[in-house]
């Protein structure tokens, strides 16, 4: 389980029938440990999805849409109401923030697609992509797919910080884009503004584009205002990609409606390569994401709230139980290092450790690190906590175990 797979050649040193580019990565470990946690019957911390219900406005927009018989192919990149729908809900949210829905826009099959898409329509063999280590597990391979070099950037704890001089170091004459998952999966970071201005400043200098994951942004603790869209910090507005989805902010991870929003040169290439990837993103479940952006700003707030409360009671048990952390600022996952529960600090024994003998899920954090920096990650393992307060205290009450 966990381990790191090769392509390798055939008996007789033929030449193997899958890529090189497919031999560089390995297949998902958060995935990996979905089906071993079910195998077990462990309650699933390790991967990300709610497991309490979606606004009822949501299902009842999606169940109408299939009784009208709203089955067919839908425009290639959005139906033109859903994408007004976004472009109006994101200038209610950040006031400066115009978005044109004709140009500007692509509605993916959810935001793993839409990070597909975007590598595809941005990257060339030989172009690099500046990464933030350690990373949510899709970037790297996305870049490797598109044929481009990645080229990490550390982030350093406790806070997750990077250091100017080596960010500086990371671009180049060859650098095309940089991968920003803000807030940040799986270290919990919002990047701040100062920070942001020095990607700006960069981004400027090497005419490239900055890619950012915004799928948690209304799941932060930072109170209003803390959290800044990279596309409204000066010197991005022209060269920022923003990528979100219905998925984690109203609990539908498995209905896969995301987009995309981009200067019309970039959106034109995306919806070109969105188009033959997926043609399009399920038409009833558009009419579905109509419906979530009309949701009032208290839904937001309660939001924000729900996980902090569930932030909270998850860490407290954590630490009392002996894992050493940092509270995320945002999104619903915390980074633990278990080196004082595990002598051996094996962050991947000890998630399987714990999912067959305590029957609770989390991901070995060595994923998210580079196999050649995987000792920063060895010991380190990732809960989500995007679940109803019960299984919350179902879990701890099995983590308690631990104690015994």
């Amino acid at each position: 389980m966990f381990e790191r797979r090769q392509c390798t050649r055939g008996p007789g040193g033929q030449m193997s029938r899958t890529s090189e580019k497919a031999g560089r990565f390995t297949e998902s470990v958060i995935r990996e440990t979905f089906r071993l946690a079910a195998r077990h019957g462990a309650i699933n911390l390790g991967q990300g999805f709610p497991d309490f219900a979606c606004p009822p406005e949501l299902k009842e927009a999606a169940c109408a849409a299939i009784a009208a018989d709203d089955n067919q192919y839908p425009m290639t990149f959005g139906t033109p109401a859903l994408r007004a729908a976004i472009a109006a809900k994101t200038a209610r949210t950040y006031p400066g923030w115009t978005i044109d829905p004709d140009t500007e826009l692509c509605v993916t099959c959810g935001a793993t697609e839409a990070l597909v898409a975007v590598a595809f329509a941005l990257l060339d063999p030989g172009d690099e992509v500046v990464l933030f280590e350690p990373w949510y597990e899709n970037y790297q391979p996305n870049a490797i797919l598109a044929g481009a070099v990645p080229r990490p950037v550390r982030m350093r704890e406790p806070d997750w910080s990077f250091d100017e001089a080596e960010l500086r170091a990371a671009f180049g004459p060859r650098t095309k884009a940089v991968f920003l998952c803000h807030p940040n999966n799986p270290t919990g970071k919002v990047y701040r503004a100062d920070e942001l201005a020095v990607l700006a400043e960069l981004c400027q200098r090497w005419d490239a584009v900055l890619v950012v994951d915004s799928i948690y942004e209304h799941i932060h603790y930072l109170g209003p205002g803390g959290y800044l869209p990279p596309a409204l910090v000066p010197g991005l507005e022209d060269r920022t990609v923003t990528v979100n989805a219905l998925s984690k902010t109203y609990a539908v991870t498995g209905w896969r409606v995301g987009w995309t929003v981009a200067p019309p040169d970039l959106t034109a290439a995306i919806r070109k390569v969105h188009d033959f990837l997926t043609i399009a993103a399920p038409a009833p479940l558009q009419a579905a994401g109509v419906a979530a952006m009309a949701l009032p700003a208290a839904y937001y707030a309660d939001l924000a709230a729900g996980y902090l409360a569930r932030r909270d009671l998850l860490c407290d048990a954590l630490e009392r139980i002996g894992f050493d952390l940092r509270r995320p600022d945002g999104s619903y996952y915390v980074l633990c290092d278990t080196a004082r529960l595990d002598p051996a600090a094996d962050g991947v024994a000890f998630a399987r450790d714990l999912i067959t003998d305590i029957g609770v899920s989390c991901v070995p954090a060595v994923s998210f690190w580079r196999p050649e920096n995987a000792e920063s990650g060895r010991s380190k393992v990732r809960f989500a906590f995007p679940k109803q307060l019960q299984t919350l205290r179902a879990a701890v009450e099995r983590l308690e175990k631990l104690c015994d």
